[in-house]
């Protein structure tokens, strides 16, 4: 499979999504796909899930959610300028302001003219540092702290867009995006430590001001998906349909094996260990028969959840299976149709991903293994002395 293949993604990520989110699985999926695409990298077993952010704003709905390609920062820019493109950047971890001694010093003036010589060439020191970063070409500057009015009032002099990100997780995964190496302190940066971006600008989303870095060209390597939504519960439920997308893209990279999802998998497992566990004599016998009757619980639960009768459900499934058509699975919205709410999930484009199904049934066994080899119960009792007596009625407690 090649990951960078829209369609093929989407046939994986769907179902996947639509636990989630169902019914509105195909414009996720959409996003999704082109977010995990634009950041894999050369090798997809790399792919670092960490480089698809989510940025979540009140208003709006679904269709109004796009991809950036880059990071869309909550907060405006400090200063007045609000846009710049194609531009170089530098990032101070410490914050642009002039740094202060390690020890406390006393100054004495006698006079104005002392005072204002002081002021001066505080300001001059503070315009020297500013003017050496301008020198290298720098055109936006990112503060991971404080900045000083005494240097944003020279940044400003000299057409500089400062942009303040407090979280030192944000700051990181910002110098990923733009390629930029955060520098210690206020000073002429080298060429190698500055990042480029083709456009930062202060929009209004959703009512909020945010900051958006856009770095379209090359080696980007942060895309952001944009959610918009009436509440924040709903936003919070497209956020981890988000993530289970995500996770599953970075699954296919590694392993893009897939088979048939709506519980057709399950239920062909059931049917031939069923038939194994009639070869078998003895007691393995009926472990393996209760064995195959556990992958029941995957068609009952969606049968029950889409409001169908459970045990009819399962008994055609086993029917459909027994005579050879091993892909039938169940139609949560087929209950018209002459096949009712079992069809073969080929032609309805419901694939789970292989590697998903073979750990959860390994660890689902591991887990049940070890609760069963626990041979003794072990109570745990709260610390401390016996129990505080009742105190007799009218008594206080000195």
């Amino acid at each position: 499979m090649d990951v960078r293949d829209k369609e093929q993604v989407l046939t994986r990520m769907k179902a996947a999504v639509a636990s989630k989110q169902h019914g509105q699985e195909d414009i996720l999926c959409s996003l999704i796909a082109d977010a995990c695409i634009q950041v894999c990298p050369k090798n997809p077993v790399n792919f670092d899930v960490d480089n698809v952010r989510v940025s979540k704003f009140v208003g709006g709905g679904l269709q109004n959610c796009t991809i950036v390609r880059g990071m869309v920062l909550k907060g405006d820019a400090v200063g007045s300028i609000k846009y710049m493109e194609k531009a170089k950047v530098a990032v101070f971890a410490s914050g642009v302001d002039t740094s202060a001694t390690e020890t406390k010093g006393t100054v004495l003036i006698h006079s104005a003219e002392q005072l204002e010589s002081y002021a001066k060439t505080e300001e001059a020191k503070v315009e020297q540092l500013i003017k050496a970063v301008v020198d290298s070409g720098v055109k936006i500057i990112v503060s991971g702290g404080t900045v000083g009015e005494m240097a944003l009032h020279f940044c400003e002099r000299y057409k500089l867009m400062v942009l303040k990100i407090s979280s030192k997780f944000e700051l990181r995964r910002f110098c990923r995006t733009t390629g930029t190496a955060a520098l210690l302190k206020l000073s002429q940066p080298k060429p190698d430590d500055l990042g480029f971006v083709d456009s930062v600008s202060v929009d209004e989303i959703g009512g909020s001001q945010v900051t958006v870095v856009r770095s379209e060209e090359g080696g980007n390597r942060v895309a952001t998906v944009v959610l918009r939504g009436s509440t924040d519960s709903i936003l919070d439920d497209l956020e981890r349909a988000v993530d289970d997308g995500v996770n599953t893209y970075k699954a296919m990279c590694r392993d893009s094996r897939i088979v048939p999802g709506a519980a057709a998998t399950e239920i062909e497992l059931a049917r031939r260990l069923k038939e194994i566990s009639f070869k078998e004599t003895g007691l393995d016998q009926y472990a393996i028969a209760k064995f195959a009757e556990s992958f029941e619980i995957v068609p009952r639960t969606l049968a029950e959840n889409a409001g169908f009768n459970s045990m009819d459900i399962i008994s055609k499934l086993y029917e459909k299976h027994a005579s050879g058509n091993t892909k039938v699975g169940i139609d949560l919205g087929g209950g018209d149709s002459e096949d009712g709410v079992c069809k073969d999930v080929s032609t309805m484009n419901i694939w789970d991903l292989y590697v998903t199904k073979f750990f959860a049934l390994k660890y689902a066994a591991d887990a049940a293994c070890t609760v069963l080899r626990v041979d003794q119960i072990i109570m745990a009792k709260p610390a401390g002395g016996p129990a505080k007596r009742d105190q007799p009625t009218g008594m206080d407690e000195d």
